[in-house]
């Protein structure tokens, strides 16, 4: 008879120090050795990582009130507008956004960065003027300390499997999967593999709303469902999504994080991202758990699309592994196209490592989903209306 686990008697085991934890790269060569049930037996959670640019991220900040006090309508952050509709003196500050002034150099993710770098950050503020909101417009400095919230809001983070881009067209393009050159001149690729947290719990089991994270190299929590959240998505024999599937929006106190795990990036000729660095831990309920988590890169694909198709729909030209994706290079119809990351592989693995440590060290306890993620087909297309 198997045995399974619940989450009280696995924080119970993090309480009493008995826990044992191993990493998602870890736990593979464990299965491979002693098998799902001797690993059940002895392993109470795997932890998970990655660390790549995630576009659909954001902060809110509450200033506090000035003297006169100001309705805040405009506001700019180092000259990076930021969206002020929503009261007073809240605004949230897009990581995509870019500066008025510095344009594509500089942005919304730069702002964030700074903000937990301990950075003090220009804040211009506009208001119309109503007799118990007088004043009309303020410059002043703010640092972290200086607000009253300041609070990480990311709508789309994570994604569960993201798809190869390959140019077929005669010129570079410069994308959100970085430079793509022509002629099949390489593949870039952003998923982490088998420590990708969606990818260890493909139907989301144990991922849900409520689950307690690792963000930005502080406690965070997913919020709901990502935006473009789309489990339907095709799936291999093993249930495994062949395409970008699940995403997370996720929340947590920007206090607690730090530059290290939340980094501006600049994609030439694009825009503005912020690479964000999420670890989440899988409980091993039951064996059916360890079998998933024991999915290695090799039996782990994605689709490969040709981003030089400028069109909504773009063609999928094959399925590759991240041991392929890995090895350097890929072949698509006897060609042999060097393959780049856009996500740090090492960060991951620190990720993984340090969520590890705080859940043997009993920093880390486990939170049980309140609510499950949908499994359903999320995402529709635009389609325009003409009168």
């Amino acid at each position: 008879m198997s045995i399974t686990k619940s989450y009280e008697e696995i924080n119970e085991k993090i309480k009493t120090g008995k826990v044992v934890v191993a990493t998602a790269e870890e736990i593979i060569p464990m299965v491979q050795e002693e098998g799902v049930s001797k690993v059940l037996e002895k392993v109470d959670i795997v932890t998970t990582g990655t660390f790549g640019a995630m576009c659909s991220s954001g902060a809110f900040l509450n200033f506090g009130h000035a003297d006169p006090p100001i309705r805040m309508s405009k506001v700019w952050l180092n000259d990076v507008p930021a969206y002020a509709g929503i009261a007073a003196v809240d605004a949230y500050i897009g990581a995509t956004e870019l500066s008025e002034t510095k344009g594509e150099e500089y942005g919304g993710a730069h702002v964030i960065e700074e903000l937990v770098s301990g950075k003090k950050i220009k804040l211009k503020a506009l208001g119309t003027g109503t007799d118990c909101y007088p004043r009309k417009e303020i410059e002043t400095w703010v640092d972290l300390n200086d607000l009253n919230q300041a609070y990480l809001f990311n709508p789309r983070n994570a994604y569960q499997n993201y798809s190869v881009a390959v140019n077929s067209s005669s010129r570079a393009y410069h994308t959100y999967m970085g430079i793509l050159l022509p002629n099949f001149g390489n593949a870039t690729y952003s998923t982490s593999g088998e420590l990708s947290p969606l990818l260890n719990d493909p139907e989301y089991r144990t991922i849900g709303i409520g689950t307690r994270i690792f963000l930005g190299g502080g406690t965070g929590y997913v919020a709901w469902e990502g935006t473009q959240h789309n489990p339907a998505q095709q799936r291999d024999e093993n249930g495994l999504p062949l395409a970008s599937a699940g995403t997370l929006a996720v929340v947590g106190d920007l206090r607690e994080m730090s530059s290290k795990y939340l980094r501006a990036g600049i994609f030439h000729n694009y825009g503005i991202s912020l690479y964000v660095g999420i670890g989440i831990p899988i409980p091993l309920l039951d064996e059916e758990m360890v079998k998933k988590v024991a999915i290695s890169n090799k039996d782990l694909k994605t689709t490969i699309y040709d981003y030089g198709i400028q069109r909504r729909s773009k063609p999928a030209l094959g399925v590759v592994s991240y041991a392929d994706l890995r090895s350097g290079s890929i072949n698509l119809d006897g060609k042999q196209i060097p393959t780049a990351p856009l996500s740090s592989l090492d960060k991951a693995r620190e990720i993984a490592k340090e969520l590890k440590a705080w859940i043997l060290s009993g920093r880390f306890y486990l939170t049980e989903p309140v609510a499950a993620l949908p499994y359903r087909d999320g995402v529709k297309p635009l389609d325009e209306e003409v009168e």
